[in-house]
């Protein structure tokens, strides 16, 4: 597989990005205020004021904070909420390097900072215990250092709310309160007259607790501005205004109000109690006369509720969006609208499950889960621009970087620290790693991860004396939510599959003993697979004893070690066994269309998700079938491992596939089951390629826009393959395999 270097994306998907800063090179230092205690919650603000003869055509300033910042040049915003959660190892700290030539003039320029410093560590951030600040950005002419020269003070405006609930203990994000009574008007611009101590140094760079400075390896946040709701109605009280938004989003929420001094203004959105859990909320105390404020810790949903007190005039609400800097540029489009709809919200789902990292839902834990995010890698491909499989990359370097010293990987990083034996083998396996090195086109962070994968599958698992791989509870035996889980057809599949991926890494590295060693250990799973778990009509563990699970049935196929003559028994299966949540159903579907079943791939898949579907004010999916008892005893209505559809209705349906790494070469073999049309977009490094489809009896109608540097190989006749190059191509296909 040749590595791609992509000029045309943010960044790029090379181990160069996970660098680390080199201290020596740098006098700038860690600051904070001489009144900061570090507390939860605490924000800070910072001044600089620096004289500039000659302005670079470049100049990049490095800068960190823990835990989040927003800068503003001269008055100017440069960036809304900068830093990544601090994630990279147990031990570092991530950096943003950000072009601030065009914002500088000729003379004096005032650079001001606001940091909100988390100040606990849970599912997803590791705290240093100091809240900090850290900037350095120099040229031949001009140094800007963090140092004791700037000014820094604890902003007491922002305080914690006073009044229960707060978030749950998942999130690091804290409720925030804002009294506009101790407002520091115009702080973060030129001729502030306000008095700000000097900041004083509290580390040096490369030493604990802020470690390293490692490159941000995804794009700043796309900020879509400020912009008014869609719609806003009352309470029959008048004291609650809902604004709704576009669709369910990430955003901060603003207000313009006329207010005497001391009225509380609460707002949150109508997920404020996501999945049975509190998130965060906010709260904003109003100084006398016309005044506006933005929320800046970002919380999510498809309505902002503003809950607002007698005496306070509304004068304008707004909202902005904010989110991972990529593009919904693929598409799919079919004559069932159900499915349209089901891609729709799987795309929408995808998007707002990524900003610091792919996480399982925006409310609840905003926590990396592996599991889910093998799910949205692959959706990716299908769904978003390039830029998306950044976010990937950097949750494969976080795992690895956080592998216990016994070997074992966990999830969600740093927060939980339980291994789940299942959801690790599907992330470092065929469906993760491999997916996202042949998929992308880059397999550079292979030699990476290989040894320690190696050492995981290798030195953690066991063989037992049949060839079959033994059981592990690990911290989390989980298979799946729900019941009649089979796990031990389920160990066996998702343990070949991941040396299956391991085998490919190995070729790829040269290492040909240790590609003989995988072989054998999978000849061996594949020798013994049947005559341990086939019982002549379907696939169980011999100490099982519930339902017959659809899960592992699925996994058999899509491992390839159940032989195709077993096909139709699995589908009696598959007919009526309904057991698997949204996470794994992804797998049964798949299975399916392996199978040659597309109508019933699709029937099932309308079947299964019509529930979730029915309810018409969402635009995302859902944790479980339904809403509360309905699915899983409660759960999100935003979550990721719900976006399977999506993959499968542009890869099968309208059959794009890869099979040479990046999309180079893609083979079309449309899969419509009883659908008459279907097309599909999906965005590659080297351009969009879309697929049109009419389906007439046993015929398909081809229209193929092919951009320069990728080709299709499409089955044109049961033995016969039509190769086409870039441009617009139409043809006519045999449906005899459909």
């Amino acid at each position: 597989m040749k590595k791609i270097i992509v000029s045309l994306i943010v960044g790029i998907l090379t181990a160069a990005h996970i660098q680390a800063q080199n201290s020596d090179n740098t006098r700038a230092q860690w600051i904070s205020g001489e009144l900061c205690n570090s507390a939860t919650n605490t924000w800070l603000i910072y001044r600089k004021t620096v004289h500039i003869d000659n302005i670079p055509r470049s100049l990049i300033a490095n800068i960190a904070a823990d835990s989040k910042y927003w800068l503003w040049i001269n008055g100017q915003m440069v960036v809304f909420e900068g830093g990544l959660k601090r994630t990279p190892s147990p031990y570092d700290t991530y950096y943003d390097p950000v072009e601030i030539a065009p914002f500088l003039q000729i003379g004096e320029n005032t650079i001001a900072v606001l940091v909100w410093h988390f100040g606990k560590s849970e599912f997803s951030h590791n705290n240093s215990g100091l809240a900090a600040f850290f900037f350095e950005a120099t040229s031949p002419e001009i140094n800007i250092l963090s140092d004791d020269s700037w000014e820094s003070d604890v902003y007491t405006a922002y305080q914690n709310t006073m009044t229960p609930p707060n978030p749950n203990w998942r999130l690091a994000e804290s409720n925030i309160l804002f009294d506009a009574r101790k407002e520091k008007l115009g702080w973060n611009l030129p001729g502030y007259r306000g008095v700000i101590p000097k900041a004083i140094v509290v580390s040096e760079v490369g030493v604990s607790p802020f470690g390293k400075l490692i490159k941000r390896p995804i794009p700043l946040w796309k900020d879509y501005g400020l912009r008014p709701y869609i719609s806003i109605r009352y309470s029959a009280n008048k004291d609650t205004v809902y604004c709704r938004l576009p669709y369910n989003c990430q955003i901060t929420p603003y207000l313009k109000v006329e207010a005497p001094a001391g009225k509380k203004i609460n707002i949150r959105t109508d997920n404020y109690c996501g999945g049975s859990e509190y998130n965060v909320r906010a709260e904003y105390i109003t100084r006398n006369g016309l005044q506006e404020y933005e929320s800046y810790g970002w919380m999510n949903g498809h309505e902002v509720q503003y809950i607002i007190p007698e005496g306070v005039k509304i004068v304008s609400l707004k909202f902005r969006e904010t989110g991972y800097n990529t593009e919904i540029s693929g598409n799919f489009y079919c004559n069932d609208p159900f499915l349209n709809e089901l891609w729709k919200r799987s795309a929408r789902t995808l998007y707002i499950t990524m900003r610091d990292n792919y996480m399982d839902c925006p409310d609840r834990e905003r926590a990396q889960w592996w599991g889910d995010e093998v799910n949205e890698l692959g959706e990716a491909f299908y769904a978003l621009s390039p830029s998306s499989y950044q976010l990937a990359l950097k949750g494969v370097y976080e795992l690895i970087n956080w592998q216990k010293p016994n070997g074992i990987f966990f999830s969600p990083i740093p927060g939980n620290r339980r291994e789940l034996p299942l959801q690790t083998l599907a992330t470092i396996g065929w469906y993760g790693f491999y997916t996202l090195a042949f998929y992308s086109g880059d397999n550079s962070f292979i030699p990476d991860i290989y040894d320690r994968i190696h050492r995981y599958l290798h030195e953690v698992w066991k063989i037992n004396e049949k060839g079959l791989v033994i059981e592990r509870k690990g911290d989390w035996n989980w298979g799946d939510w729900g019941e009649n889980i089979d796990m031990g057809v389920l160990t066996n599949c998702w343990y070949y599959l991941a040396l299956k991926a391991e085998r490919e890494f190995a070729r790829q590295l040269g290492k040909s003993s240790d590609v003989e060693e995988i072989s054998s250990l999978m000849r061996g799973i594949e020798k013994e697979f049947d005559s341990e778990f086939w019982t002549g009509t379907c696939y169980r563990s011999p100490l099982y004893t519930h339902a017959t699970d659809d899960r592992a049935q699925a996994m058999a196929v899509v491992s390839g070690l159940a032989s195709s003559d077993k096909y139709p028994q699995l589908l009696e299966i598959f007919k009526n066994e309904y057991h698997a949540s949204p996470y794994m159903e992804k797998y049964v579907l798949e299975a399916l269309f392996i199978m040659n079943e597309p109508s019933f791939a699709l029937y099932r898949m309308k079947k299964r998700y019509s529930k979730m579907l029915s309810y018409k004010d969402y635009t995302t999916l859902f944790e479980g079938w339904g809403i509360g008892q309905e699915g899983f005893g409660g759960g999100t209505i935003n979550h990721a491992w719900s976006g399977g559809p999506l993959t499968l209705l542009s890869q099968k349906v309208c059959g794009i596939t890869p099979i040479t790494p990046g999309f180079k070469v893609i083979r079309v073999a449309p899969q419509m089951g009883d659908l008459t049309n279907a097309s599909a977009t999906i965005e590659t490094i080297a351009g969009k390629v879309q697929v049109v489809l009419k389906r007439k009896k046993n015929q398909i109608h081809m229209s193929l826009c092919i951009p320069d540097g990728i080709t299709i190989e499409v089955p044109y006749t049961k033995d016969k393959i039509k190769i086409l190059n870039s441009g617009r191509h139409n043809l006519t296909i045999s449906n005899s395999n459909n």
